[in-house]
């Protein structure tokens, strides 16, 4: 990489725009005092991120700024831009001419620009320190500073050599690692502490979700067994409605034969007797007929009301008859009814009445066996209606006992008084036994057919029950098959023949397995197993990524292990380097005597810090510190460590602001033939007054100051250079 040309503008005096070419491996600036010349060491400084007003003779951002004359305004900004050859890629981009700029102005703002392009100055620092160019400016030594790397604290000694041996950009990489490694570890604490945080909740989570499976395993258990349930109580219905439904149908049409039978016996008793006494027998028995109706539809109206309220119960037990009180009353009236009519009938048809009441007794008998159902409190709004209808049927009862006292009354004096028409009558008493027979079974039908109907609401509200707690798949119950404990499908019959009591034992199990379910509680389990799974995900995306924190932090522990231990030999080898260098131009420039470098380790009781101390020996003359050695010495010294910097790990250029100022002729020319050599590896820009050094150059700019306070640059060839040298 080649310096090839710096352009200053409105930079402290140079208010104008000012370029300078260095086509030569020397470079001299030469001009009288205050005419600027050293601000153009202090633009290098300024262009390459120096943060220091006081290096560069100034308080504030401000001061770079040109601030005007009588003949020239002053300046808003300042900027100094350097350019480089990158041909052989020296700088890591992929231009073959980079360009760094750093404009500053009035209010104090810097802009860095690269190329044209605004970048960072740490972005301009740490591509610099790719060709040794580093921010401890030891490759910009200006005036009244050549004996700074003398005056420096071990520590900033030492840095100031770790620049020279281009160490900065591990440096940089190992600064930048260890603020890497430091926010790893930010992140690990932050990341740790989320899960932390996170682990009560999911461990919440975690028994809601066990509650939740254990309540499904349940709900999937209570689904088998009502798909059973509800399979055979539809299977039970089905066939019982049929069953009832064949048995009534003989009944009824023999109801229905006798009753056009009666119609017409009376029709014919009618014409043969008009007498009064029939005609009231008649009506009253019409009546009687009306009012056992009415009652029958009462004890059924009752019946449902009562199987309603038996319907609700669910949590206790208790033994009670399946008919009611309505219903053993009129049981009872028509037995006390059918035996007094039997009193006035012949052998013959009283048997056949006794035959039915036994066939009566034995249906009611079988209907008020005990049985065990669930109770519980019946609900209020039917209690007024049953005892409205409890009381309206003791009525109906009272009326029917007073009308067959009435009949039978009657009947005995129609037959005290006629003895006329008896075979008819005798036929229509038994068409009205016969039919009072098939009227009490068809009322028993009908009881029947009602508690089925009965049974079937509540199959219904139990199907509904079942979908709600176990979803609507319980709806297809129909299609499922019953087997048996041997594996085999029982039928529709099979089905129909087993005893109720099994069937009621499944509905309280089922009843049970509903409170379980309930007690399990386990809410809104889409909710919660979603928030889980997202809980659990969150957790794993933490625990993954602590593993990557923890995989980069030992990745970066390595990496600046590693760095340190590169910086540590190469340090080493360049220290012992240089120390050589220093040695060998010590002696050039003193004539003999020695020069050395050495490592100081820290020592808080001392108050030593650590760094690079320097030990020279002066041939005639015993010193015992830096500190004794007189202007003229210092400068040399300080030049031979310079320049044994300068040869260990040359710099693309370097830039001398009168460093020859307090040397004599003799080491004048020792200076300029360590210039023209160190002039092999680096380009060298010498501000100086000496000849000898002016001599060396291949360009030289003299740099003028007219009457407007402005610097302007004359360039003078390398002939003309060497007359004015002469």
């Amino acid at each position: 990489m080649r310096l090839k040309s710096i352009e200053l503008a409105g930079f402290k005096s140079f208010a104008k725009r000012t370029p300078l070419e260095f086509a030569s491996a020397i470079t001299s600036v030469v001009g009288p005092n205050g005419s600027g010349k050293s601000n153009i060491a202090e633009s290098f400084r300024f262009c390459l991120g120096e943060q220091s007003m006081k290096s560069m003779r100034g308080r504030r951002g401000e001061d770079m700024i040109w601030s005007g004359s009588a003949a020239v305004p002053r300046a808003g900004r300042a900027s100094v831009k350097l350019t480089f050859d990158n041909s052989d890629r020296a700088l890591s981009l992929d231009f073959d001419e980079v360009s760094i700029e750093r404009v500053v102005h009035r209010d104090g703002g810097n802009d860095y620009l690269l190329n044209g392009s605004p970048v960072r100055l740490r972005d301009i620092s740490e591509l610099l320190a790719q060709a040794n160019i580093g921010a401890s400016g030891h490759h910009i030594i200006s005036q009244g500073e050549a004996d700074r790397i003398l005056t420096s604290s071990p520590r900033e000694r030492r840095e100031m050599i770790e620049d020279a041996l281009g160490l900065t950009a591990f440096l940089y990489k190992r600064e930048e690692s260890e603020k890497k490694l430091e926010k790893t570890a930010e992140n690990m604490r932050e990341v740790e502490g989320l899960r932390r945080e996170l682990a009560p909740h999911l461990k919440f989570l975690q028994h809601q979700v066990r509650k939740i499976e254990e309540a499904q395993k349940l709900r999937d258990e209570l689904s088998g067994k009502y798909l059973e349930y509800l399979k055979r109580e539809s299977v039970y219905l089905r066939i019982t409605e049929s069953l009832v439904r064949d048995e009534a149908e003989v009944p009824e049409r023999e109801h229905n034969e006798l009753n056009e039978r009666i119609t017409r016996l009376r029709e014919e008793l009618g014409k043969k007797r008009d007498d009064v006494g029939t005609s009231e027998l008649m009506r009253l028995e019409a009546e009687g007929r009306s009012v056992g109706s009415r009652r029958d539809s009462i004890s059924r109206e009752l019946g449902r009301i009562e199987g309603e309220l038996a319907a609700e119960k669910r949590i206790a037990h208790v033994v009670e008859s399946v008919v009611s009180a309505a219903e053993a009353r009129a049981f009872a009236t028509r037995v006390e009814r059918e035996l007094e009519e039997s009193s006035q009938l012949n052998e013959q048809e009283t048997k056949n009445r006794l035959l039915a009441l036994i066939v009566l007794t034995k249906e009611f008998l079988r209907r008020i066996a005990p049985r065990e159902i669930p109770v519980e409190n019946p609900a209020e709004k039917l209690l007024p209606r049953k005892e409205a209808l409890e009381r309206e049927l003791a009525e109906l009862e009272t009326k029917e006992r007073e009308t067959s006292e009435a009949i039978a009354t009657l009947r005995q004096k129609i037959d005290t008084d006629k003895d006329a028409n008896r075979e008819a009558e005798r036929e229509l008493f038994s068409a009205m036994a016969r039919r009072s027979e098939l009227e009490t079974r068809l009322s028993q039908l009908r009881a029947r057919r009602e508690q089925i109907e009965r049974e079937r609401q509540q199959f219904k509200t139990e199907v509904g029950e079942a979908a709600a707690l176990v979803g609507r798949a319980i709806a297809d119950y129909e299609s499922f098959a019953v087997v048996a404990e041997t594996g085999e499908a029982l039928s529709d019959a099979d089905l129909a023949d087993e005893d109720r009591t099994r069937q009621e034992e499944r509905r309280r199990k089922l009843e049970r397995m509903k409170i379980r379910l309930e007690e399990a509680g386990a809410g809104n389990s889409t909710e919660i197993l979603k928030e889980h799974q997202e809980t659990v995900e969150r957790d794993a995306f933490l625990t993954h990524e602590l593993a990557d924190l923890t995989a980069s932090a030992e990745s970066l522990h390595a990496l600046i292990a590693d760095l340190t231990q590169t910086l540590s030999v190469r340090f080493d080898e360049g220290i012992a380097k240089i120390s050589t260098e220093f040695d060998a131009f010590f002696k050039l420039m003193f004539g003999s005597g020695s020069a050395s470098l050495e490592l100081v380790k820290a020592d808080e009781e001392a108050g030593t810090q650590a760094g690079v101390d320097l030990t020279v020996s002066l041939p005639h003359k015993r010193i015992k510190g830096l500190h004794m050695l007189s202007g003229g010495e210092r400068a040399l010294t300080s030049i031979a460590l310079i320049f044994a910097m300068s040869q260990v790990n040359p710099p693309p250029f370097l830039i001398l602001d009168e460093t020859d100022a307090a040397l004599d002729e003799a080491n004048s020319r020792r200076y300029g033939d360590m210039i023209a050599n160190l002039a092999q590896k680096s380009q060298l820009i010498v501000i100086t007054h000496n000849r000898e050094t002016m001599s060396r150059a291949g360009i030289l700019y003299g740099i003028t100051m007219g009457s407007d306070g402005v610097s302007k640059v004359l360039s003078v060839k390398f002939e003309e250079a060497l007359g004015v040298a002469k």
